[in-house]
């Protein structure tokens, strides 16, 4: 297969159709590289692995404007607005090409591949930290899952482990300054998350306290891990805060910050942001009952004076903070009726204690309630067990006691007849009133019996 022994072997075909053909199409190298893969150790010790690598990073620092070749790139599409500005048309192309046009390309690289493809490029030392940055980026949200159950499942767990570990070794030199510090951020929830080791997270919280001006209070909001018991990891963000205000300190540059009132304020530029920060996180987590009052202090005073010239944002925390924990002693389940009335009706509380009072007294009231239908209720189930073994013909309670009354009333009337006609015999009284009274209980009992099998219908 070599030219030793005859020219025009394998070797030296193979040679020549790389060379010509694979290592200078840039999307023909990406392929070769992942195919290799499955070629070790013979890809490797051929050098086609090292070649691949060596000819996709010598194209990312080529000039952008000397660039022919076709690329993937769905990032940053140019908008009709921005076409019709620069005179061009849809089938013309771009006058220029954007500096990070290799990123989405190499993302289909394995993690290993792609490790071994960055520190190449990172050697060539002619790309920018910010682009490092945002191809990092590109992979991460390539590769990692977006669901908290399938990063931490026990079939990638270790897959997601090592992708977060690479990435985080590849950062930028430059101490994370080029990456932007909502994905460093997002980064530390995954790695807390999959328990990565503490040198990686290290890295990224040293790299995360440089820039903790352009972080987000939503961003800091990192659930925390056992053995702590408050919502949100305090500790984490005390500790950022903390070597943040040590690196600004460490700094010469000061600069000075005018108040609307004339007076100056020595400070930190990026201090007045971060003072803001803290007073936004510190009312993200005011409501967590688990908060100690050391900690809240203690983070309340992580910054200098100079970070908060107005103190609007810190008097707000506090009063949620105030609130939060005074009203946490209280049980609304044992207020008194004019105590939970007035409590309803107080607007200096907060709303979630309203509603929890409010709550409670609906339920007391429900319950209430429900004890004295069952009270009133009990007789009435009883008669209408009694009721179930009456004659078929008894619908009801009711039409039995009507029933009751009527035989009671037609008793009388009969005792009444019997009485009337006793008296009806000779001698006794005039027998043209008799006759009239006797026709009129006969009437009388007749009507009474219609009454009554209406009623059995």
């Amino acid at each position: 297969m070599t030219e030793d022994i005859d020219r025009g072997n394998l070797i030296l075909k193979i040679d020549i159709f790389l060379n010509s053909s694979v290592l200078r199409n840039w999307k023909d190298s990406i392929i070769v590289l992942q195919t290799s893969k499955s070629l070790l150790p013979w890809s490797e010790n051929l050098k086609i692995v090292g070649r691949c690598i060596d000819s996709i990073a010598s194209k990312t620092s080529v000039d952008p404007s000397l660039i022919t070749w076709s690329y993937t790139y769905n990032r940053r599409l140019a908008t009709s607005n921005q076409i019709m500005r620069s005179g061009l048309k849809f089938s013309e192309k771009l006058e220029s090409v954007p500096r990070d046009w290799w990123i989405e390309d190499i993302c289909e690289l394995d993690i290993d591949l792609y490790k071994r493809v960055m520190l190449a490029i990172k050697s060539k030392g002619r790309m920018d930290g910010g682009v490092i940055g945002e191809a990092l980026k590109a992979y991460a949200m390539r590769w990692l899952p977006d669901s908290v159950d399938a990063l931490v499942s026990e079939v990638h767990i270790n897959r997601n482990k090592s992708l977060v570990e690479t990435i985080i070794c590849l950062l930028p030199s430059d101490k994370g300054i080029s990456c932007a510090c909502s994905f460093l951020l997002k980064l530390l929830k995954v790695a807390i998350l999959i328990e990565a080791d503490d040198s990686s997270r290290e890295v990224l919280i040293k790299n995360i306290s440089l820039k903790l001006d352009d972080a987000l209070v939503s961003d800091l909001l990192i659930p925390a891990r056992p053995p702590q018991t408050t919502i949100y990891d305090i500790e984490l963000v005390q500790r950022l805060v903390d070597l943040f205000v040590e690196n600004e300190m460490s700094k010469k540059d000061k600069k000075m910050i005018e108040k609307n009132g004339g007076d100056f304020v020595l400070g930190y530029g990026s201090w007045l942001k971060v003072g803001k920060i803290v007073d936004g996180y510190l009312a993200a987590v005011a409501h967590d009952q688990s908060l100690t009052v050391s900690s809240f202090i203690k983070l309340s005073q992580s910054v200098p004076e100079s970070a908060r010239p107005i103190h609007d944002g810190l008097y707000g925390v506090i009063d949620i903070f105030l609130k939060k924990r005074l009203c946490g002693l209280m049980d609304v389940k044992r207020l008194t009726t004019d105590a939970t009335m007035h409590a309803a009706q107080n607007e200096q509380l907060p709303l979630r204690v309203v509603v929890q009072v409010l709550f409670f007294e609906q339920a007391s009231t429900s319950a209430a309630t429900h004890a004295i239908s069952n009270i009133d209720d009990a007789p009435r189930k009883t008669e209408e067990n009694w009721g179930k073994t009456a004659p078929e013909n008894c619908k009801s309670l009711r039409k039995q006691k009507d029933e009751l009354k009527m035989k009671e009333e037609r008793r009388k009337q009969e005792t009444e007849l019997r009485d009337f006609r006793e008296l009806s015999k000779p001698g006794l009284t005039d027998p043209r009133r008799n006759r009239s009274r006797l026709a009129h209980l006969e009437a009388s009992e007749t009507l009474d019996f219609v009454m009554m099998v209406s009623v059995k219908w």
